[in-house]
């Protein structure tokens, strides 16, 4: 299961570690991301999705429906 945001499908990215020396070493930046459950009143199901803090911090502002509907996914992404 890649790390990936279901529905912005945002993903790691790659950088570098740069020591008091200077050296350089790859690293990459992971997501933030969370398990979470949301209940979904048009179907009346409840629907398990992992998104980043930051996308679930916009679910919790516009509502999941607008935000699907904004990155242009169905309602239903995966079932319970």
């Amino acid at each position: 299961m890649s790390r990936r945001d279901d529905i912005t499908g945002a993903k790691a990215l790659n950088g570098y570690r740069s020591s008091h020396s200077n050296n350089k070493t790859k690293h990459k930046f992971h997501l933030n991301l969370q398990k979470k459950k949301f209940y979904v009143p048009e179907e009346d199901k409840w629907i398990t999705l992992k998104v980043t803090n930051k996308t679930l911090r916009t679910i919790n502002k516009k509502g999941l429906a607008a935000v699907l509907k904004d990155h242009g996914k169905d309602l239903i992404v995966k079932e319970v």
